[in-house]
């Protein structure tokens, strides 16, 4: 079903992003309530050809920037977080497969394919017994002449029933070290699902992040010929940290802006009297500050490394990626709080124009996911060899 009539290529991305997430708000509160997947948003994703942006021109795509993306994020934030985090989800995916599917037929064909179809992408790095450490597999990949099999207890596969392929993390083969790993696209019609587990969240239910025994059987091309290891310290780090900021500052942004609203309308009503809440939305409008200064930071040390493969795989980028996520997971809370004391009662009750409940659940995911816990601990662990990077010049 098109949702949108086909966009021009010409026509900005974010004119673009903003008809989708227009579609995005009409259902978010029913993506919410009935934990579904926000089909109305992708399908407008797809007749906008949002999905496909990142591949490069040279191979059907438009070369969208990071931050172009990350942008998107940001605007379909505001609208319906499940949506967004499908959005980017799906961008991750994406950028392994743009900045190392040119090293092989198969998969420069098939980032062609992404961009002509606009095919939705998920991932199934979490494995039952080592919850969401996803630089270990206990799984192995098997390799059998020109086929490849994989079977997998994957905890947690995002939007697993609706995507159009799966990239999947397993170790190299069957003696290989757990932190041995590759990476292999399988396709929709290439895999079988046996659902394990349900998604019945407090907040990012339309995510439907449910759990399944994944069984594939490919051609052996599919598996990219780098190690996971480099494609996730060259991709999926950065582009997990930023674009997910982008989503948790999209709720944010959204959340402020309620509040907002809700001042202005008390200050009416109170003659021009500034309302007590007002010292509230100050704080809220300097926090929502310091989360874009991070991510836009995150944003410019990413382009700066992008061209250094050594660079993008130091620990001083890592524990700056990591940081970005630490910052801004934390801080949307508090904003969304504060947001939530100024609206009181009408932020707290669902189906007012100041509704926060939703924005507030989601936001609880952003510490989840990765576990921030897990992440400081990596941390802590790399800066006992690795200096923090204090310098205002970089």
């Amino acid at each position: 079903m098109s949702v949108v009539a086909f966009a021009p290529q010409a026509e900005s991305l974010c004119d673009r992003a903003q008809r989708v997430a227009a579609i995005a708000a009409r259902h978010a509160d029913d993506v919410d309530l009935a934990g579904r997947f926000p089909r109305e948003a992708v399908e407008a994703m797809k007749a906008e050809r949002l999905l496909g942006i990142q591949v490069p021109a040279a191979h059907g795509g438009e070369g969208a920037t990071l931050t172009e993306i990350a942008e998107i994020c940001v605007i379909l934030g505001q609208a319906c977080a499940a949506a967004a985090m499908v959005f980017a989800m799906h961008q991750i995916k994406a950028s392994s497969l743009v900045e190392h599917g040119e090293e092989s037929a198969w998969h420069l064909g098939f980032m062609r394919d992404l961009a002509k179809h606009q095919y939705l992408l998920a991932s199934a790095t979490t494995e039952g017994g080592i919850g969401g450490n996803l630089r270990n597999s206990i799984c192995a990949i098997e390799i059998d002449g020109e086929t490849c099999r994989l079977t997998k207890d994957a905890t947690v596969i995002s939007y697993a029933l609706e995507a159009d392929a799966i990239l999947i993390t397993s170790r190299a083969h069957e003696g290989a070290a757990p932190s041995d790993q590759v990476m292999t696209v399988f396709l929709k019609d290439q895999y079988t699902l046996t659902k394990t587990n349900d998604w019945d969240t407090l907040g990012m239910r339309g995510t439907c992040s449910e759990g399944f025994v994944f069984k594939g059987e490919a051609p052996a091309c599919q598996v990219f010929p780098k190690p996971f290891a480099e494609i996730a310290a060259q991709s999926m780090l950065a582009t997990s940290h930023l674009l997910w900021s982008g989503v948790w500052y999209g709720i944010a942004v959204d959340a402020v802006a309620r509040a907002q609203s809700f001042v202005r309308a008390a200050a009416r009503k109170a003659q021009g009297q500034v309302p007590p809440g007002a010292a509230h939305l100050a704080e809220a409008v300097n926090l929502l500050q310091l989360v874009k200064s991070n991510l836009l930071t995150g944003l410019k040390t990413y382009l700066d490394a992008r061209t250094n493969p050594d660079r993008l795989s130091s620990m001083s980028f890592a524990i700056a990626m990591n940081n970005v996520k630490i910052a801004s997971s934390e801080t949307i809370l508090d904003i969304i709080h504060k947001a939530l004391l100024i609206c009181g009662i009408m932020g707290y009750k669902n189906g007012t124009p100041f509704s926060l409940g939703r924005h507030l659940r989601d936001a609880h995911s952003a510490r989840l996911m990765i576990s921030n816990d897990r992440i400081l601990g990596n941390t802590a662990t790399m800066l006992l060899v690795q200096k923090p990077d204090v310098s205002l010049l970089g």
